[in-house]
């Protein structure tokens, strides 16, 4: 069992920058693809980044290519978003998640992930 806890959501000016942090406990986090969602008030929960287990592979959603960056350190069962150059649309609830041990595959797919964080607010203001 994993369990994930997020942090770092805020109250920002559009143009500013915040860093998510999720922190994991439970077994093996750096043998787990993590990844980062969002949802929207009355939109569906949409993939906006995952990195691999050592770090070395990662994948943006293009709406936030350029000015997110996953990152992890696994020595402290963290990862990370940075969120540079932050727009209105980018508001919502960023969910950390993190998939099987099993599995090696960076994934877009929600349904792939087994373990979810019970998320973190962020608001960008206009």
């Amino acid at each position: 069992q994993v369990q994930l806890v997020e942090s770092g959501g805020g109250l920002v000016q559009t143009g500013g920058s915040l860093r998510l942090s999720c922190s994991a406990s439970g077994r093996a986090f750096s043998s787990r693809v993590m990844g980062w969602f969002r949802q929207a008030p009355g939109k569906e929960r949409e993939f906006v980044t995952a990195i691999s287990k050592n770090g070395g592979s990662t994948d943006y959603a293009d709406s936030v290519k350029g000015r997110f960056t996953i990152s992890r350190d696994n020595a402290k069962n963290t990862v990370y978003l940075q969120l540079n150059s932050l727009k209105p649309e980018d508001t919502a609830v960023y969910y950390c998640a993190a998939r099987s041990t099993r599995v090696l595959v960076v994934t877009r797919s929600a349904r792939e992930y087994d373990y979810w964080g019970q998320g973190t607010q962020v608001t960008v203001s206009s």
